[in-house]
Protein backbone atom coordinates (compact mmCIF):
# COMPACT_ATOMS: atom_id res chain seq x y z
CA UNK A 1 0.00 0.00 0.00
CA UNK A 2 2.84 2.35 0.80
CA UNK A 3 4.47 1.69 -2.57
CA UNK A 4 1.14 2.26 -4.33
CA UNK A 5 0.73 5.52 -2.46
CA UNK A 6 4.20 6.62 -3.53
CA UNK A 7 3.42 5.81 -7.16
CA UNK A 8 0.17 7.77 -7.04
CA UNK A 9 1.94 10.67 -5.36
CA UNK A 10 4.59 10.57 -8.05
CA UNK A 11 1.99 10.67 -10.82
CA UNK A 12 0.17 13.58 -9.21
CA UNK A 13 3.22 15.79 -8.69
CA UNK A 14 2.87 18.55 -11.24
CA UNK A 15 5.39 21.35 -11.16
CA UNK A 16 5.00 24.76 -12.67
CA UNK A 17 7.22 23.91 -15.66
CA UNK A 18 6.31 20.28 -16.16
CA UNK A 19 5.75 16.89 -14.61
CA UNK A 20 8.48 15.39 -12.38
CA UNK A 21 8.85 11.90 -10.92
CA UNK A 22 11.97 10.01 -9.78
CA UNK A 23 14.29 12.20 -11.82
CA UNK A 24 11.97 12.25 -14.84
CA UNK A 25 10.31 15.45 -16.06
CA UNK A 26 8.65 16.75 -19.22
CA UNK A 27 8.38 20.45 -19.95
CA UNK A 28 5.83 21.67 -22.51
CA UNK A 29 3.76 24.85 -22.87
CA UNK A 30 0.03 24.46 -22.41
CA UNK A 31 -0.80 26.32 -25.63
CA UNK A 32 0.88 27.15 -28.94
CA UNK A 33 -0.53 29.33 -31.71
CA UNK A 34 0.25 28.94 -35.42
CA UNK A 35 -0.98 30.67 -38.56
CA UNK A 36 -2.89 28.83 -41.28
CA UNK A 37 -0.62 27.73 -44.14
CA UNK A 38 2.60 28.37 -42.22
CA UNK A 39 4.79 26.35 -39.84
CA UNK A 40 4.84 26.14 -36.06
CA UNK A 41 7.18 24.62 -33.49
CA UNK A 42 5.90 22.51 -30.59
CA UNK A 43 8.50 22.73 -27.78
CA UNK A 44 9.18 19.69 -25.59
CA UNK A 45 12.16 19.02 -23.29
CA UNK A 46 12.67 16.31 -20.71
CA UNK A 47 15.06 15.03 -18.04
CA UNK A 48 15.90 11.50 -16.96
CA UNK A 49 17.69 10.10 -13.91
CA UNK A 50 20.74 8.84 -15.82
CA UNK A 51 24.02 10.76 -15.96
CA UNK A 52 24.83 9.26 -19.34
CA UNK A 53 22.73 7.16 -21.67
CA UNK A 54 24.14 5.50 -24.81
CA UNK A 55 21.52 2.89 -25.60
CA UNK A 56 18.55 3.01 -28.00
CA UNK A 57 16.23 5.99 -27.63
CA UNK A 58 12.83 6.50 -29.24
CA UNK A 59 10.98 9.83 -29.61
CA UNK A 60 7.21 9.77 -30.22
CA UNK A 61 4.51 12.42 -30.77
CA UNK A 62 0.78 11.67 -30.49
CA UNK A 63 -2.42 13.66 -31.00
CA UNK A 64 -5.85 13.70 -29.35
CA UNK A 65 -4.97 11.80 -26.14
CA UNK A 66 -1.91 10.54 -24.25
CA UNK A 67 -0.72 6.92 -24.34
CA UNK A 68 -3.41 5.75 -26.80
CA UNK A 69 -3.62 8.68 -29.23
CA UNK A 70 -2.72 8.49 -32.91
CA UNK A 71 1.05 8.46 -33.51
CA UNK A 72 1.98 11.19 -36.01
CA UNK A 73 5.77 11.10 -35.57
CA UNK A 74 8.36 8.58 -34.44
CA UNK A 75 12.14 8.41 -34.69
CA UNK A 76 14.77 6.04 -33.29
CA UNK A 77 18.39 6.64 -32.29
CA UNK A 78 20.44 3.50 -31.61
CA UNK A 79 23.38 5.26 -29.92
CA UNK A 80 24.58 8.69 -28.88
CA UNK A 81 26.59 8.99 -32.09
CA UNK A 82 23.60 8.33 -34.31
CA UNK A 83 20.93 10.84 -35.31
CA UNK A 84 17.30 10.03 -34.61
CA UNK A 85 16.09 8.35 -37.79
CA UNK A 86 12.49 9.08 -38.74
CA UNK A 87 10.26 6.02 -38.82
CA UNK A 88 6.84 7.76 -38.98
CA UNK A 89 5.95 11.24 -40.22
CA UNK A 90 2.25 11.49 -41.03
CA UNK A 91 1.75 13.17 -44.43
CA UNK A 92 5.46 14.06 -44.33
CA UNK A 93 4.69 17.31 -42.52
CA UNK A 94 6.44 16.67 -39.19
CA UNK A 95 10.14 17.09 -38.50
CA UNK A 96 12.10 16.73 -35.26
CA UNK A 97 14.01 19.94 -34.57
CA UNK A 98 15.44 19.01 -31.18
CA UNK A 99 18.11 16.44 -30.38
CA UNK A 100 16.75 13.67 -28.14
CA UNK A 101 20.29 12.97 -26.86
CA UNK A 102 20.26 16.54 -25.56
CA UNK A 103 16.83 15.93 -24.01
CA UNK A 104 14.98 17.99 -26.63
CA UNK A 105 12.00 16.55 -28.55
CA UNK A 106 10.76 19.81 -30.13
CA UNK A 107 8.71 19.16 -33.27
CA UNK A 108 8.11 21.31 -36.35
CA UNK A 109 4.71 21.15 -38.07
CA UNK A 110 4.63 22.44 -41.66
CA UNK A 111 1.82 23.90 -43.76
CA UNK A 112 -0.79 24.21 -41.01
CA UNK A 113 -4.37 23.32 -41.87
CA UNK A 114 -7.57 23.59 -39.86
CA UNK A 115 -7.38 19.89 -38.97
CA UNK A 116 -4.06 20.50 -37.17
CA UNK A 117 -5.91 22.18 -34.30
CA UNK A 118 -5.38 19.29 -31.89
CA UNK A 119 -3.73 18.45 -28.57
CA UNK A 120 -0.21 17.03 -28.96
CA UNK A 121 1.72 14.76 -26.57
CA UNK A 122 5.48 14.09 -26.62
CA UNK A 123 6.97 10.82 -25.37
CA UNK A 124 10.47 9.39 -24.86
CA UNK A 125 11.44 5.74 -24.47
CA UNK A 126 14.86 4.56 -23.25
CA UNK A 127 15.83 0.96 -23.93
CA UNK A 128 17.37 -1.08 -21.13
CA UNK A 129 16.80 -3.97 -18.77
CA UNK A 130 13.63 -2.20 -17.71
CA UNK A 131 12.48 0.05 -20.51
CA UNK A 132 11.85 3.57 -19.24
CA UNK A 133 8.97 5.44 -20.85
CA UNK A 134 7.73 8.91 -20.09
CA UNK A 135 5.04 11.02 -21.74
CA UNK A 136 3.45 14.41 -21.18
CA UNK A 137 -0.04 13.89 -19.75
CA UNK A 138 -1.58 17.30 -20.42
CA UNK A 139 0.09 17.89 -23.76
CA UNK A 140 0.12 21.03 -25.92
CA UNK A 141 -3.02 22.55 -27.40
CA UNK A 142 -2.29 23.89 -30.89
CA UNK A 143 -4.51 26.79 -32.00
CA UNK A 144 -4.58 27.56 -35.73
CA UNK A 145 -5.45 31.19 -36.46
CA UNK A 146 -6.09 32.98 -39.76
CA UNK A 147 -7.01 36.39 -41.12
CA UNK A 148 -10.41 36.53 -42.87
CA UNK A 149 -10.74 35.29 -46.44
CA UNK A 150 -13.79 35.54 -48.71
CA UNK A 151 -14.20 32.10 -50.25
CA UNK A 152 -17.52 32.57 -52.08
CA UNK A 153 -19.86 35.43 -53.01
CA UNK A 154 -22.84 34.96 -55.35
CA UNK A 155 -26.27 36.24 -56.39
CA UNK A 156 -29.02 33.71 -57.08
CA UNK A 157 -32.78 33.58 -57.64
CA UNK A 158 -35.39 31.48 -55.89
CA UNK A 159 -38.65 29.91 -57.04
CA UNK A 160 -40.68 32.93 -55.98
CA UNK A 161 -38.61 35.07 -58.42
CA UNK A 162 -36.75 36.94 -55.67
CA UNK A 163 -32.98 37.44 -55.59
CA UNK A 164 -30.48 36.81 -52.80
CA UNK A 165 -26.80 37.69 -52.30
CA UNK A 166 -24.75 35.16 -50.33
CA UNK A 167 -21.27 35.66 -48.86
CA UNK A 168 -19.12 32.97 -47.21
CA UNK A 169 -15.84 33.69 -45.40
CA UNK A 170 -13.42 31.79 -43.19
CA UNK A 171 -10.96 32.77 -40.49
CA UNK A 172 -10.07 32.20 -36.86
CA UNK A 173 -11.55 33.70 -34.79
CA UNK A 174 -14.66 33.37 -36.95
CA UNK A 175 -15.00 36.72 -38.81
CA UNK A 176 -18.00 39.04 -38.57
CA UNK A 177 -19.72 39.70 -41.93
CA UNK A 178 -21.42 42.93 -43.04
CA UNK A 179 -23.10 43.92 -46.32
CA UNK A 180 -22.95 47.42 -47.83
CA UNK A 181 -24.28 48.83 -51.08
CA UNK A 182 -27.59 50.08 -52.56
CA UNK A 183 -30.61 50.35 -50.25
CA UNK A 184 -31.82 46.88 -49.35
CA UNK A 185 -34.26 45.28 -46.97
CA UNK A 186 -33.15 44.15 -43.52
CA UNK A 187 -33.98 40.55 -44.37
CA UNK A 188 -30.77 38.63 -43.75
CA UNK A 189 -29.62 35.41 -42.13
CA UNK A 190 -26.27 34.26 -40.73
CA UNK A 191 -24.97 30.73 -40.19
CA UNK A 192 -21.56 29.57 -38.99
CA UNK A 193 -19.72 26.31 -38.38
CA UNK A 194 -16.22 25.93 -36.94
CA UNK A 195 -14.05 28.58 -38.68
CA UNK A 196 -16.54 29.42 -41.50
CA UNK A 197 -19.49 31.85 -41.61
CA UNK A 198 -22.15 32.65 -44.24
CA UNK A 199 -24.45 35.68 -44.43
CA UNK A 200 -27.32 35.88 -46.91
CA UNK A 201 -28.99 39.10 -48.03
CA UNK A 202 -32.54 38.41 -49.24
CA UNK A 203 -35.06 40.20 -51.47
CA UNK A 204 -32.67 42.33 -53.54
CA UNK A 205 -34.56 45.10 -55.37
CA UNK A 206 -32.01 47.80 -56.27
CA UNK A 207 -29.37 47.52 -58.97
CA UNK A 208 -25.74 48.14 -58.11
CA UNK A 209 -22.65 46.85 -56.37
CA UNK A 210 -23.03 44.90 -53.11
CA UNK A 211 -19.91 44.55 -50.96
CA UNK A 212 -19.31 41.89 -48.29
CA UNK A 213 -16.74 42.70 -45.58
CA UNK A 214 -15.24 40.09 -43.21
CA UNK A 215 -13.38 41.25 -40.08
CA UNK A 216 -11.64 39.53 -37.18
CA UNK A 217 -8.76 40.36 -34.84
CA UNK A 218 -6.16 39.40 -37.46
CA UNK A 219 -7.40 41.45 -40.43
CA UNK A 220 -10.19 42.06 -42.89
CA UNK A 221 -11.22 41.02 -46.39
CA UNK A 222 -13.74 42.29 -48.94
CA UNK A 223 -15.61 40.82 -51.87
CA UNK A 224 -18.15 42.42 -54.22
CA UNK A 225 -20.91 41.28 -56.54
CA UNK A 226 -22.91 43.30 -59.11
CA UNK A 227 -26.68 42.94 -59.39
CA UNK A 228 -28.77 44.18 -62.36
CA UNK A 229 -32.37 43.07 -62.67
CA UNK A 230 -33.98 42.89 -66.16
CA UNK A 231 -37.06 45.10 -66.56
CA UNK A 232 -39.38 44.78 -69.61
CA UNK A 233 -40.44 48.06 -71.34
CA UNK A 234 -44.10 49.10 -71.77
CA UNK A 235 -46.08 47.76 -74.76
CA UNK A 236 -45.84 50.88 -76.97
CA UNK A 237 -42.09 51.15 -76.61
CA UNK A 238 -41.76 47.45 -77.19
CA UNK A 239 -43.79 47.66 -80.45
CA UNK A 240 -41.70 50.59 -81.67
CA UNK A 241 -38.48 48.73 -80.99
CA UNK A 242 -39.75 45.72 -82.93
CA UNK A 243 -41.46 47.27 -85.98
CA UNK A 244 -39.30 50.29 -86.80
CA UNK A 245 -36.25 48.23 -87.80
CA UNK A 246 -38.54 45.82 -89.68
CA UNK A 247 -40.16 48.68 -91.66
CA UNK A 248 -36.79 50.07 -92.65
CA UNK A 249 -35.74 46.67 -94.00
CA UNK A 250 -38.98 46.41 -96.06
CA UNK A 251 -38.47 49.86 -97.62
CA UNK A 252 -34.88 49.02 -98.57
CA UNK A 253 -36.05 45.77 -100.19
CA UNK A 254 -38.73 47.54 -102.26
CA UNK A 255 -36.24 50.12 -103.52
CA UNK A 256 -33.86 47.38 -104.61
CA UNK A 257 -36.64 45.52 -106.49
CA UNK A 258 -37.81 48.71 -108.26
CA UNK A 259 -34.29 49.51 -109.37
CA UNK A 260 -33.88 45.99 -110.80
CA UNK A 261 -37.16 46.13 -112.82
CA UNK A 262 -36.41 49.61 -114.16
CA UNK A 263 -32.96 48.63 -115.35
CA UNK A 264 -34.39 45.64 -117.28
CA UNK A 265 -37.15 47.65 -119.08
CA UNK A 266 -34.96 50.61 -120.10
CA UNK A 267 -32.31 48.71 -122.10
CA UNK A 268 -33.16 47.89 -125.94
CA UNK A 269 -33.18 44.26 -126.96
CA UNK A 270 -30.62 43.22 -129.60
CA UNK A 271 -31.80 41.37 -132.81
CA UNK A 272 -31.25 37.72 -132.61
CA UNK A 273 -30.22 37.31 -136.34
CA UNK A 274 -29.99 39.31 -139.65
CA UNK A 275 -33.13 39.20 -141.90
CA UNK A 276 -32.64 37.40 -145.22
CA UNK A 277 -34.31 38.75 -148.41
CA UNK A 278 -37.16 36.50 -149.58
CA UNK A 279 -37.04 35.06 -153.18
CA UNK A 280 -40.06 35.45 -155.49
CA UNK A 281 -42.29 32.46 -155.48
CA UNK A 282 -42.04 30.27 -158.64
CA UNK A 283 -44.00 27.19 -159.71
CA UNK A 284 -41.96 26.34 -162.86
CA UNK A 285 -40.38 22.93 -163.02
CA UNK A 286 -38.00 21.56 -165.64
CA UNK A 287 -39.26 18.10 -166.34
CA UNK A 288 -36.68 17.38 -168.98
CA UNK A 289 -34.01 17.09 -166.42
Amino acid sequence: MRELGLVLLCLLRISRKGVQCNGWSVHVPSDVTGELGKMVILPCTFTHPYKTFDRALTAIWRIKEPYNGTVIFKCVSQSSSEHCRTAISHKNKYKLLGNPRHKDLSLRVDNLTWSDSERYFCRVELAGDVQDKYESRNGIKLHVIAAPRIINITVSSSRDHTFQARCTAEGEPVPALTWTGPPYSNLSSTSSSSHRVTKELRSLTHDGKYTCTAVNSHGRAEGAVYFYKFRASDSSSFMILIFVPLGIKVVILLVMLSFTVFSREGSPSAPSSLARPQLPECTYENFDR
